[in-house]
């Protein structure tokens, strides 16, 4: 089965229109996860800053912001990642991953073999690969 990690920007571009383009590609591997073809893992950390986002950024009415969450926890094929490993968290950031969201994702998909990440970030995702480490590639 496909095993996907996803960064809070695949959330962020799945539940909102900002980039179209984006969203449509995060539709298939949501699509995916439904039909038990792949599992997504979200870690905590992800849902902490899609919270920030959706309320900062987006001003959504924080009971619209749970129920997003409460969709995606119990939609099949996802599973919420609790569990980090801060001493790979720490030596990876500051250095190569400045982010601490980055490196707290590259730590769960160095625990997670065989999973994919999945960013619109082209900067992380070229570190990631040089770190050996999996990225999704969307079709054009």
């Amino acid at each position: 089965m496909k095993r996907y990690i996803i960064d809070t920007n695949v959330l962020v571009s799945f539940v909102t229109d900002r980039n179209l383009e984006q969203q449509k590609k995060t539709v298939t591997i949501f699509e995916e996860a439904a039909a038990l073809k792949a599992l997504i893992l979200c870690h905590q950390f992800v849902l902490t800053e899609f919270v920030y986002v959706m309320d900062k950024v987006y001003h959504l009415p924080k009971d619209e912001i749970g129920k997003m969450i409460a969709d995606l926890i119990q939609m099949p094929g996802v599973e919420i990642v609790q569990e980090c490993d801060f001493a790979t968290v720490l030596s990876c950031w500051p250095v190569p991953f400045s982010d601490f969201g980055d490196a707290v994702i590259a730590a769960v998909a160095m625990s997670k073999k065989r999973a994919a990440i999945v960013t619109f970030d082209r900067k992380f995702a070229g570190v990631l690969k040089s770190l050996g480490l999996g990225t999704y590639r969307f079709q054009s």
